[in-house]
C-alpha cells in the first residue's frame, strides 16, 4: 500500500484526489495536512512515500499588495515542504504548477509544445515558475519530482472560469459564436493521472488535458443543452470582441486561444474517463 500526504485540506484538487483514490482503497492511504501554520513540521513525514503538494493561492486577488503573498505561498512554501520531504526520505514529490507559467491566452492561435519557455504574465505564474526552478535541483534517485502543469482545471464545484461561464449559459438567451481553442481538463481525468504518475513514481514535467481542445461557445452551448436550455450562438458581436480580445482581460480569458499539443499530454496509460459532453454532464449533473 502506497501512503500518501496530500498538502492544502481545502484544495480542491486535494480533495477530489483524496475522494476518487476511495476506489482504490486497498493500494493507496491518503492523509492531509494544512500548511496554513507550522504544525505541519510536527508530522513525520518519513511515514509516506509520496507527497502531492497543492497547497497554494491562485484565485485571490491580482492586487499588487498580493504579490509578495503569492510568492511566500506559492513559492517559498513549495521549497520548504519540499526540503523537508527530502530529508525525511520521501521517495516522490509532485508539484501542481499551472499552465499559467506559459503567460496568458491570446488573440491569435497559441500551442505549447515541449520547445516552448515559459513566460509568466503575472506574478501568479512567476511565483509557480519560481517554485519549479527552485524544487528540481533537490531532486536524487532516492528523491523524484514530478511537476505538473494542467490547464483550466473544472468540475462538480470548481472555481475559476468555469462557474461563472456555467451561470452564463444558464440565463443567458444569446452568447457570441467566436472561434477559438482552448485546453480544458476535467477533475476526474486529472485525478486519475496523478493516480498513475505516483504510482508509478515519474518524475519530469507532465501536461495532462482533456482529449479534445474546447471552444467556448460550444463548451457554453453543451451547458445550456444539459440543463434544457436554449442559448442562440450569434456572430453580431464578433467584430467588436475580436478587437476586445488582446486589449480587454476578461474577454481574453473567455475568448483567447491557448493550448498544449496533444503529444506532450499522452501517457503509457489511459488517463482519460470522460470526454467532453460526459465530463459536462458529471459537473453540471451529478450529486454532490
Amino acid at each position: 500500500m502506497k501512503k500518501i500526504l496530500i498538502t492544502g485540506v481545502n484544495s480542491y484538487v486535494g480533495n477530489s484526489f483524496e475522494k476518487w483514490l476511495k476506489q482504490y482503497s486497498t493500494d493507496y492511504e491518503v492523509d492531509k495536512v494544512s500548511l496554513r501554520d507550522n504544525t505541519w513540521k510536527q508530522v513525520d513525514l518519513s511515514y509516506y512515500d509520496s507527497i502531492l503538494h497543492v497547497a497554494g493561492i491562485a484565485h485571490v486577488s491580482t492586487s499588487p499588495e498580493m504579490e509578495d503573498f503569492y510568492y511566500k505561498i506559492n513559492r517559498d512554501l513549495t521549497c520548504e515542504i519540499a526540503h523537508a520531504a527530502k530529508e525525511a526520505g520521501v521517495k516522490h514529490f509532485t508539484f501542481m504548477s499551472s499552465i499559467i507559467v506559459y503567460g496568458d491566452s491570446k488573440a491569435g492561435k497559441v500551442v505549447i509544445d515541449r520547445y516552448t519557455q515559459p513566460n509568466p504574465s503575472n506574478f501568479y505564474g512567476q511565483s509557480k515558475l519560481e517554485a519549479e526552478k527552485l524544487i528540481l535541483p533537490l531532486e536524487s534517485k532516492r528523491f523524484k519530482i514530478a511537476i505538473v502543469r494542467p490547464p483550466m482545471i473544472y468540475g462538480k464545484n470548481s472555481k475559476g472560469n468555469y462557474p461563472k461561464l456555467a451561470k452564463v449559459a444558464k440565463t443567458l438567451p444569446i452568447f457570441p459564436s467566436i472561434y477559438n481553442e482552448r485546453s480544458m481538463l476535467h477533475i476526474d481525468n486529472l485525478s486519475e493521472f496523478l493516480r498513475l504518475i505516483i504510482k508509478n513514481n515519474d518524475r519530469g514535467f507532465f501536461f495532462p488535458q482533456n482529449k479534445e481542445y474546447v471552444k467556448t461557445s460550444n463548451l457554453v452551448k453543451i451547458i445550456s443543452e444539459v440543463h434544457n436550455k436554449k442559448i442562440h450562438l450569434t456572430k453580431v458581436f464578433n467584430p467588436i470582441l475580436n478587437l476586445m480580445i488582446s486589449r480587454v482581460n476578461i474577454v481574453n480569458k473567455v475568448f483567447g486561444n491557448l493550448v498544449y499539443d496533444q503529444d506532450i499530454s499522452a501517457y503509457d496509460e489511459p488517463y482519460h474517463n470522460k470526454d467532453l459532453y460526459e465530463s459536462i454532464i458529471a459537473t453540471e449533473l451529478e450529486k454532490k
